[in-house]
């Protein structure tokens, strides 16, 4: 089984780098098995192609519009994802639908695509997300984490490595 856990967003656009403060929060706090790969991958688009092809599984943490209040935590799930990007937010955004429809056609479109988004509040130039994003990171999170245990891949603590090992 290979699974990876993709944060995409722009560090310099506010609320938009968090996708990338999720997968950062996610390598941080967790251990994964080594077969599940954490990757930031700030704005790129076609430069994936190669490290999206062929997984079982693919999950994404982005900023996503959905007309929602800002700060709400969305799972889309596959089919739903493509159609989604469909309507523009930021500039990575074309991109990542470009490698989702490339990846189809190639055939290494992933098995299972899960999209959890976070509703931005301000994509004003600035390197800090605001308040009310910053407090949806752990919900974020805890979506990752449900997707990957989906798949099969229970995550665990480091701290619970570190206790562990004190036995």
């Amino acid at each position: 089984m290979r699974i990876l856990v993709l944060g995409i967003g722009n560090l310099l656009l506010g609320d938009e780098a968090v996708g990338v403060r999720i997968v950062e929060a996610l390598e941080q706090r967790y251990t994964l098995p080594c077969h599940v790969e954490v990757l930031d991958g700030g704005t790129s688009g076609m430069e994936l192609l190669d490290v999206m092809a062929g997984r079982d599984h693919l999950i994404v943490a982005d900023a996503i519009l959905t007309g929602a209040t800002p700060g709400s935590v969305a799972v889309l799930h596959d089919d739903e994802i493509p159609a989604f990007f469909s309507r523009k937010v930021s500039p990575h955004q074309l991109g990542l639908c470009d490698v989702l429809m490339a990846l189809k056609l190639t055939e290494e479109f992933p098995r299972r695509l899960t999209l959890v988004g976070v509703v931005p509040s301000s994509l004003e130039p600035g390197i800090r997300l605001t308040p009310v994003v910053s407090e949806a990171i752990e919900p974020a999170l805890a979506q990752v984490l449900a997707a990957l245990r989906e798949s099969g891949v229970e995550a665990t603590r480091k701290t619970e490595v570190a206790d562990a090992g004190r036995d």
